[in-house]
């Protein structure tokens, strides 16, 4: 059921029961004071994912209000702004735009706490969000897979930007720093295998997580309208778009540089792959 909670200045509407909430009467315009600023951080901690319609930013305005919550990054790889490095713009009239259920740049020794999205342009239908919430992923599996994955650590690369050589490590499960929960930090479009286990092992188990972490019922949909921005807390969510849409779709994104992803120290050795072994050993482990 719907919710309408009433606090200082701003209207808050809860949007799914796993995460997710619109708010009214906020001016992401204007320069944020301590209050303000506190109060939409505390919203999102909670809601993880917040929508604040009918904004309209310019990319100044854009690039101003993300720079109050810290520095920004310039992505490596994918189109800017003219003018504007700090903001990524993603067009498209007929889908195929980041519908891969993701997490923001972790193949990123510091992968970015947090996304700031201008919805420029809408298509009449289609084209919504999806966001899913990695903290209730995590706290739905059984205690045996929690145990496990406390345990491993996963390789994260840019292979989806054709540049496999760019990678991070870090804990299957992440402990958030503000709230200090776990929830699982493993995605589709990154994460490439757990190094403590073997290629099967990796691969069935990453399959596995990337079909529950991404199930409806830890997810909330939305459908955009034109001028609105949206923040969501990458440290404890997974995002893709619905390629549904025929029309002009651009998006305007910033995102801050983050933290370095904290969790419990790896239980095990890495697997020692054929290029972790002498040639000799690589040749005795294939020839067995």
């Amino acid at each position: 059921m719907t919710t309408t909670e009433s606090r200082p200045r701003l209207e808050v509407r809860r949007l799914a029961g796993a995460l997710g909430a619109e708010v009214r009467g906020a001016d992401l315009t204007a320069p944020l004071t301590p209050d303000n600023r506190g109060e939409i951080e505390a919203l999102l901690l909670e809601h993880l994912v917040l929508f604040f319609p009918d904004q309209n930013l310019t990319p100044v305005q854009h690039r101003d209000f993300a720079s109050q919550w810290g520095e920004m990054e310039v992505h490596p790889y994918l189109p800017k702004v003219d003018g504007f490095p700090e903001i990524v713009e993603l067009s498209s009239s007929r889908g195929m735009v980041a519908d891969d259920w993701h997490t923001d740049v972790t193949f990123s020794a510091r992968p970015p706490i947090m996304s700031i999205l201008n919805h420029v342009e809408t298509p009449a239908v289609g084209g919504d969000t999806m966001w899913t919430n990695q903290y209730a992923v995590y706290e739905s599996l059984s205690a045996p897979i929690r145990d496990l994955l406390d345990g491993l650590t996963c390789i994260h690369t840019a292979r989806t930007y054709s540049d496999p050589a760019t990678r991070a490590e870090h804990p299957a499960v992440r402990l958030h720093p503000r709230t200090g929960r776990k929830c699982l930090y493993v995605n589709g479009q990154f994460t490439e295998r757990f190094v403590q286990l073997s290629h099967d092992e990796s691969r069935n188990l990453l399959d596995f997580l990337r079909s529950y972490a991404t199930h409806p019922r830890f997810a909330v949909r939305y459908a955009w309208t034109k001028g609105t921005v949206a923040i969501w807390d990458n440290r404890c969510t997974q995002h893709s778009v619905l390629n549904d849409f025929e029309g002009l779709r651009v998006i305007q994104r910033v995102t801050i540089l983050g933290d370095l992803p904290e969790g419990a120290p790896p239980r095990w050795e890495r697997y020692p792959f054929p290029s972790q072994m002498s040639s000799a050993n690589a040749r005795e482990r294939l020839e067995a």
